[in-house]
């Protein structure tokens, strides 16, 4: 939540660590006009290089992907199996 002091380092801080665990969030930002609010929308973007999703009211939304997050919930590869052939019929219907 952005309040009355407006984009803090520390507020900064915490938009860095939740996109870090979360890759999206949602940021209120209470006190701020519209153009205000654009503003801060393309301040965190510009800074912690997310991207922004959608802007509704005092909400902002933004993500970022954090590579970490996927290597770790990624399944160790498999090979692939060879699909079981079956003899092909010929013209007449026979094998």
């Amino acid at each position: 939540m952005i309040g009355q002091s407006g984009l803090s380092p520390a507020v900064m801080d915490e938009i860095e660590r939740a996109l870090k665990s979360h890759e999206l969030i949602k940021i209120r930002a209470a006190g701020a006009e519209r153009d205000a609010r654009e503003s801060i929308l393309e301040e965190v973007c510009r800074t912690t290089g997310a991207e922004p999703v959608q802007h509704i009211g005092k909400i902002l939304v933004v993500y970022r992907e954090n590579p970490e997050l996927h290597a770790a919930s990624k399944p160790p590869a498999r090979p692939a199996r060879k699909a079981a052939q079956r003899p092909r019929p010929t013209r007449s219907g026979r094998r």
